[in-house]
């Protein structure tokens, strides 16, 4: 088959993978095509968390099964060769003597990490692997960093003003959040915090703002809610304790009491990167994927300082404030990758050069 044709087939099955976005989780994103002859036949993609997996819907997505023996598979990153919710799609690959596997990239995972096709070159089937391997890798940058790095792939969210700053200076939180982002682009954020698995606030944000961090503007999944809460000074009667989303608390203090969708964990604060670091180990422990953190400028700026993040989401509004709290200020490290206009706000995402 010819190379450009191959990454035409490679393409569709990103396109379908994306479709699994905020529902697979900490599972990749997957998507799978069978071709004859030149020919999709059949397609299909990784729809939920627990269900089967993208290479087994596209086999049984193919109504005439006797062209499996002479049609090639193409899949976004390679099967998987071990038991998990599902059987191995290895073996269902196998089973229906498909002679061809063309793969994006090998799963780093342990438990698949190259098992998967040397099962299937075991079993005579020829395998072509790292088509579209960058943009295979970028689509499930999440996975990937979850596994190799065992931690949560981190965005850092912040919205500012035209003159730098993110917040009014407030001392009680009798005096209301002020709004700098413009309707459309909250609405984004709450798309944004629908495929994320936790978003992440410090204690100063969760009592001067008191947010629901839920996806209020978008009616989705919510994401699992982190605040910080070294003293336990965080009154019950915060939304973050409506106990409607799971919620962490993590804190220093030895006596506090799990409720119904409300854990607290012991952590240490006296150093910033062994903090981070405990919290980091807790969410990976738990299967947190990736994770946003909203503020406030605190805890984004000691993000910043200790080189944990991956991308960062900035909106810029077209107020003035004139003084308040500054803005956190990405490192020399930060490349702009997208740089967008929204009506009266502008959105620009950074990522970490690595």
């Amino acid at each position: 088959m010819d190379f450009e044709l191959e990454k035409i087939f490679m393409q569709r099955c990103l396109d379908l993978a994306m479709l699994g976005l905020g529902n697979v989780a900490p599972n990749p994103m997957v998507g799978s095509v069978l071709v004859h002859r030149n020919k999709i036949i059949g397609e299909g993609f990784h729809r939920k968390f627990g269900e089967l997996h993208a290479e087994v819907n596209a086999i049984n997505s193919v109504k005439n099964k006797e062209l499996l023996c002479e049609s090639s598979l193409f899949v976004n990153l390679e099967p998987c060769s071990h038991w998990g919710k599902t059987p191995p799609c290895a073996d269902f690959i196998i089973e229906h003597k498909i002679p061809k596997v063309v793969i994006g990239i090998i799963d780093s995972f342990s438990k698949v990490a190259g098992k998967g096709i040397e099962k299937l070159r075991n079993a005579n089937i020829e395998v072509k692997v790292d088509i579209l391997k960058k943009e295979s890798r970028y689509l499930n940058r999440r996975f990937f960093t979850f596994h190799e790095k065992k931690r949560p792939y981190i965005f850092l969210k912040w919205a500012k003003t035209s003159d730098g700053f993110i917040d009014k200076l407030r001392n009680n939180f009798n005096i209301s959040p002020s709004q700098i982002s413009n309707s459309f682009s909250k609405m984004l954020t709450h798309y944004h915090r629908s495929v994320e698995s936790g978003i992440f606030v410090g204690t100063n944000t969760a009592l001067l703002d008191n947010p629901h961090l839920s996806v209020r503007e978008w009616k989705e999944k919510n994401p699992i809610r982190i605040v910080l809460d070294r003293n336990l000074r965080l009154p019950k009667t915060l939304h973050l304790f409506d106990n409607q989303i799971f919620t962490i608390v993590f804190t220093e203090q030895n006596f506090f009491e799990n409720e119904k969708n409300l854990e607290y964990i012991k952590i240490s604060f006296e150093n910033e990167k062994i903090m981070l670091n405990e919290i980091l180990d807790v969410l990976f422990e738990k299967n947190i994927l990736s994770i946003i953190v909203e503020g406030g400028e605190k805890l984004l700026n000691t993000f910043i300082r200790n080189d944990f993040w991956d991308e960062a989401i900035v909106f810029t509004s077209n107020f003035c404030f004139g003084q308040g709290v500054n803005s956190p200020m990405l490192p020399e490290n930060a490349i702009l990758k997208t740089n967008l206009t929204l009506n009266n706000n502008f959105l620009q995402i950074f990522e970490k050069k690595i």
